[in-house]
């Protein structure tokens, strides 16, 4: 779920801060590209970004970065098929119905998923968090 009130770089530094973390440049780095896509991007495109401008951070630290924020509540990660998880802002988050033909993604709102979340929870106990793995089909293209 995201964390209520981040929805800016500033607002994250300060978030970690109220949190005991540090604000390093990789850190900034890595938020002022996620703010600036808003998009679905890979541990390894987050990085190349950063490392364009600071060419020392290692892939490690940007997923650690990524680990820390997601505990955070500011980034999920999804897994979009059958390629590397992809990080977004949490503000933004959504289902994903990915085409297994042509590899198009649509972005679905939460509300698809709701009577499957009812239906989860009741027959099952069981709480589904439609944001992490995307759901596989056909486009109508591809049909």
């Amino acid at each position: 779920m995201a964390t209520a009130g981040v929805d800016s770089v500033e607002g994250v530094l300060a978030l970690l801060r109220e949190r005991g973390g540090r604000v390093t440049s990789s850190r900034v780095l890595l938020l002022r590209a996620l703010f600036d896509s808003r998009g679905h991007r890979t541990a390894e495109e987050l990085g190349a970004e950063v490392q364009a401008v600071a060419p020392e951070v290692h892939i490690s630290t940007i997923y650690r970065n990524l680990d820390d924020l997601e505990r955070l509540g500011v980034v999920v990660h999804a897994h979009l098929g059958h390629g590397p998880a992809t990080y977004h802002l949490a503000a933004g988050a959504h289902g994903h119905f990915v085409c297994e033909e042509c590899g198009a993604m649509i972005e679905a709102p939460d509300e698809i998923f709701g009577d499957l979340s009812r239906a989860a929870k009741a027959r099952f106990a069981f709480d589904i968090n439609p944001h992490h793995f995307a759901v596989l089909g056909r486009c109508q293209g591809c049909q």
